[in-house]
C-alpha cells in the first residue's frame, strides 16, 4: 500500500465492476489509516496471512518492491487467482519464466503494468508502424532524463540495491524499453556503457547508461538513459527515422507528437495524454492506471482480452538482462 498499491485500490474501489475485497502490507501501521479510507474492507500484514485467512478473491495486485514480484505473483496464482504486477514483472528471465510457467498450470491471467502503452502517442505510433506508414525502420532513438536523488533514494529503503531494485533500467524505464518491444520487436547486437555520476552514495547500480542496438527486423537504435539530471525530470523522448518519413514522440514523458512528416500522411488530432503520476518531490510517466484497471476488469469478465500479458513482460526482463549483462 506505497503510493502505487493505494492509486490501485483507489480505482478498484470506485470501479463498478470491480470491489475491493482485502488491503495487504507488511507496515501493521498502516490499519488505522486504511480503515479510514478504505471502511469495512479488511487488512492483513503480509501475503501469508492473507493467503491463509483473507476472503477470496477474483485478482491479485502486486504493487511490492521488485524483488518480490515473481514469488507473490506465483502464490497468488497458485491460490487460483489472476494476478496484476507492476512493472517489472520480476528481476530475472527465470522468474519471469516461472511466472509465465504458473499462469499456464493453473489457468489463470497474468496482467503486467507497462501504462504507456495507453498513452494517446504512444497507441498512435503502433497504430502507425502496423499500417505500414513508416515503411524500413532506419533508426530509432530513446532519450530518457529523469531526476532520482535523495528525494527517491532514501536510506535504508529497497530502492537503489542490486537485489531488490535491480537498477535504473529496471525500476525507472522498463516502460520504455516494454515500448520498444512493443512497436518495434525484439534487438540484437546489444553494446552499453554504464556510468554512476551523482549517485554514488545513494545506488548500487549506474545512474546513466548508453545502449546501442539492432533492431531484428531491420534498422537500428540507440537508448540513452540518466536519472543524474538535476533538480527535475527533463524528458523522455523517441524519434524514429524511416524510409517514409521521421517522427518524434516528446515532452516530460513521451506525451506529446512534437514531430510527424510522414508520407501522404496528417497527424489527426490525439487525446489527451493523463498527467503524470506525481509523487511530491519528483514525478514519474503518465498515470494511466485508470485504463490498467479497466482492462483488467474487462478481460477477466471476458469483455476484451490483455492489453500486456506475462510472455511481453518476460520478453522486457529478458531484454534488459541481456543489457546488464555488459556491466
Amino acid at each position: 500500500m506505497g503510493h502505487i498499491g493505494r492509486r490501485h485500490a483507489s480505482l478498484v474501489s470506485r470501479h463498478p465492476g470491480a470491489q475491493l475485497v482485502a488491503l495487504v502490507d507488511i507496515q501493521a501501521g498502516l490499519s488505522a489509516d486504511l480503515a479510514l479510507e478504505y471502511p469495512g474492507v479488511p487488512f492483513f500484514s503480509s501475503l501469508e496471512e492473507y493467503l491463509t485467512t483473507g476472503p477470496e478473491a477474483d485478482i491479485l495486485t502486486i504493487a511490492t518492491p521488485n524483488y518480490q514480484h515473481a514469488p507473490q505473483a506465483i502464490a497468488g496464482l497458485r491460490r487460483g487467482m489472476h494476478v496484476v504486477i507492476e512493472k517489472p514483472i520480476a528481476l530475472r528471465k527465470t522468474d519471469a519464466e516461472a511466472i509465465v510457467h504458473t499462469a499456464l498450470q493453473t489457468g489463470r491471467l497474468v496482467f503486467g503494468v507497462m501504462q504507456n502503452r495507453y498513452s494517446p502517442p504512444a497507441a498512435w505510433l503502433k497504430q502507425v508502424y502496423e499500417e505500414e506508414r513508416l515503411g524500413e525502420i532506419y533508426l530509432v532513438q530513446f532519450n530518457c532524463f529523469w531526476n532520482r536523488d535523495a528525494r527517491y533514494y532514501k536510506a535504508g529503503g529497497w530502492k537503489g540495491t542490486q537485489a531488490q531494485d535491480g537498477g535504473t533500467l529496471f525500476t525507472q524505464f522498463s516502460h520504455f524499453v516494454d515500448l520498444l518491444y512493443w512497436v518495434f520487436g525484439d534487438i540484437t547486437n546489444i553494446k552499453a556503457r554504464f556510468r554512476n555520476f551523482n549517485h554514488a552514495g545513494l545506488t548500487e547500480f549506474e545512474d546513466s547508461g548508453l545502449v546501442t542496438f539492432d533492431l531484428v527486423r531491420g534498422g537500428s537504435g540507440t537508448l540513452q538513459y540518466s536519472t543524474a539530471v538535476w533538480d527535475r525530470n527533463l524528458e523522455s523522448s523517441l524519434t524514429v527515422v524511416a524510409e517514409h518519413g521521421s517522427l518524434r514522440l516528446g515532452g516530460q514523458y513521451m506525451d506529446k507528437v512534437e514531430y510527424c512528416h510522414l508520407r501522404n500522411y496528417t497527424l489527426p488530432e490525439l487525446p489527451p495524454t493523463n498527467p503524470a503520476n506525481d509523487y511530491g518531490p519528483y514525478q514519474g510517466s503518465a498515470a494511466n492506471h485508470v485504463q490498467v484497471i479497466e482492462n483488467v476488469v474487462d478481460t477477466v469478465q471476458n469483455r476484451s482480452f490483455a492489453t500486456t500479458n506475462a510472455l511481453e513482460g518476460l520478453k522486457v526482463v529478458e531484454i534488459i538482462e541481456r543489457i546488464y549483462s555488459l556491466r
